[in-house]
């Protein structure tokens, strides 16, 4: 592979190590490399999930994120926290503005709460070497907020995250370049350990017989575009090490949109019933973004996974309606129509709902047969708009006042979680 023409910058991913346990430990005045911590989402219900556990909890309890509350040993020297979301975020804020005080701010990319892309080239005459910079970056958030980090860098977006995922998260910090590809990633195995497979994606290239990254860098391009489309071209220059994305574009690019939402029930939901209440608050919720931005769409699918007692697997299916549709009761019905086909009566436990094959809203036809149409198309935007003045509370149906309703409780929460 020929990298002359290729991006060439001085790009650092920085994480934050344990970021939530790290917080709290700064807010309690605890030293989150010595405690055994963790932040579950709600210390009073027993089936709650781990969000972050520090090291030691790591490493001496063998709790880690998706543990549950009860798996927790009940030992005194463990701390157990419940999210501050408003806190995290602020935090997040603050260590991005510590962040630009070495670089413009459009040479920072923020990609989540606790990561971050940031382009170093050009702050030489300012700060010294890339490396030194990033380093300085590191020293100086552990020293105000006492938050340890680790950093990959690479001379693009990709290299970077892979350089941060594959080596700097067990020693701190790594540089990779291009000609680091072939003996530090191609190695890589199982395929899902490559930041942007997935272990559907892995499932699918272990069929065509490709095991590790080389495989993939060495497959036929051909093939891989001709079973996979564009993901395939994007996979295939991916386990070279190529990325010709700009700072704060995605790295992995899906030409088809989508909107959905998943949601994890906080206890098992037994009946038909109870799920659809929840279908119906999730089904609002997707809605309202799709009327905002525009779209109408055609391919309706709903997912559900049991509890883990249960004895068969959930599934996930799809149904393509005739005509493009935002509206909620059309999504809500086609989501009862594939669970009364799919249901197999287990308890049910994470459900999420989602909307493809989207196309822009003008482009819906008018029904001479159903003269209510145009009435409905109105409901939906008038009640958005409410929603948008009032609160997202301040206009429900009425499933969301039953005891299988969570929209008033969600509404309390920031990111799913406790603020």
């Amino acid at each position: 592979m020929d990298y002359s023409n290729m991006p060439n910058r001085n790009i650092m991913c920085i994480d934050m190590k344990c970021f939530y346990c790290s917080a709290i430990a700064m807010l309690e005045g605890l030293d989150v490399l010595k405690e055994p911590i963790a932040v579950v989402g709600n210390l009073q219900q027993p089936g709650s999930v781990v969000l972050a556990a520090s090291p030691v909890m790591k490493e001496k309890f063998k709790i880690k994120t998706t543990n549950r509350r009860y798996e927790i040993p009940k030992d005194p020297d463990i701390k157990l926290f419940e999210p501050k979301m408003n806190f995290f975020i602020q935090m997040s804020m603050n260590i991005t503005k510590l962040i630009s005080s070495y670089v413009p701010v459009e040479a920072i990319h923020v990609y989540s709460i606790d990561e971050s892309f940031i382009d170093l080239t050009g702050t030489e005459k300012l700060w010294g070497s890339p490396e030194e910079v990033a380093k300085e970056i590191q020293r100086a958030i552990l020293e105000q907020f006492n938050i340890p980090s680790a950093v990959g860098m690479g001379p693009n977006m990709l290299i970077a995250k892979l350089a941060l995922d594959l080596d700097a998260k067990k020693t701190g910090f790594a540089k990779w370049t291009y000609e680091d590809i072939p003996k530090k990633l191609w190695p890589v195995r199982p395929l899902s350990e490559m930041w942007g497979i997935g272990k559907k994606m892995e499932a699918n290239l272990n069929a065509m017989g490709i095991q590790t990254v080389g495989g993939l860098a060495n497959a036929n391009l051909a093939e891989l575009e001709q079973r996979f489309g564009l993901m395939g071209n994007q996979l295939y220059h991916h386990a070279w090490g190529i990325d010709l994305s700009n700072l704060g574009e995605p790295l992995v690019k899906n030409p088809s949109l989508s909107f959905g939402k998943g949601q994890m029930l906080m206890r098992d939901y037994h009946t038909r019933k109870e799920i659809s209440c929840v279908l119906l608050e999730a089904c609002e919720d997707v809605m309202k973004r799709v009327r905002q931005a525009g779209f109408v769409g055609r391919t309706i699918t709903l997912g559900l996974s049991y509890s883990r007692h249960a004895m068969t697997k959930g599934f996930h299916r799809s149904k393509t309606i005739d005509v493009p549709t935002n509206e909620t009761l059309v999504m809500y019905k086609t989501c009862i129509e594939l669970l009364d086909e799919y249901f197999a009566g287990e308890p049910a436990r994470q459900l999420s709902v989602r909307i493809s094959n989207l196309e822009r809203e003008h482009s819906i036809q008018l029904d001479l047969f159903d003269e209510g149409k145009p009435q409905r198309q109105l409901i939906g935007p008038t009640m958005d708009a409410i929603r948008n003045k009032f609160g997202a509370t301040s206009l429900l149906r009425a499933v969301s006042y039953t005891a299988a309703g969570t929209a008033i409780n969600r509404d309390r929460l920031v990111g799913g979680h406790l603020a």
